[in-house]
């Protein structure tokens, strides 16, 4: 069993967009700060780093599946060369209502759950908004809502000690 950190992406890895848009390529996204640091300080320690996030761009046309991968691909490229790593991204690609996997419901968890052995009691989610939170509550985790991941990271090392 492994202790994880679930991470929300938009608004707690990189800058949000505009209400009612969505990052819908790699030109749009951009890290907040101390991300690649705490990235790997959680790397250092142990945690696997698991994104979780909804993306209700794609269901409503304004990306697809493949322009989210390609974001994903470089932000991974990018963290890599800062030395950071994540260990997996689970995304929401449904509207609000279409499905079991979109926070606060916990789908996304359950399909990381199937790859790696998660240890409920020593793991965390991390994210900027109440959907995030619930999502680790009902999940089983515990949360911390915040918008700098530095300060939750140092939070979270700070209690595993």
């Amino acid at each position: 069993m492994r202790r994880a950190v679930f991470l929300d992406r938009d608004g707690l890895i990189n800058c949000k967009a505009a209400e009612h848009d969505y990052v819908k390529c790699w030109s749009e996204f951009s890290f907040l700060p101390d991300v690649p640091d705490a990235i790997a300080m959680l790397n250092l320690a142990g945690y696997l780093v698991l994104i979780i996030t909804n993306q209700r761009g794609i269901a409503r046309g304004l990306m697809s599946a493949a322009d989210l991968q390609r974001i994903h691909e470089k932000m991974c490229e990018e963290l890599q060369l800062r030395g950071a790593h994540i260990d997996g991204i689970y995304v929401c690609p449904h509207d609000i209502g279409q499905c079991h996997c979109r926070k606060p419901d916990i789908g996304l968890f359950l399909q990381a759950e199937r790859d790696f052995p998660i240890d409920k009691a020593g793991s965390w989610m991390v994210g900027d908004s109440d959907s995030d939170v619930n999502a680790g509550n009902n999940y089983g985790v515990k949360t911390i809502q915040t918008t700098k991941l530095l300060e939750a990271v140092e939070r979270i090392l700070e209690e595993a000690r």
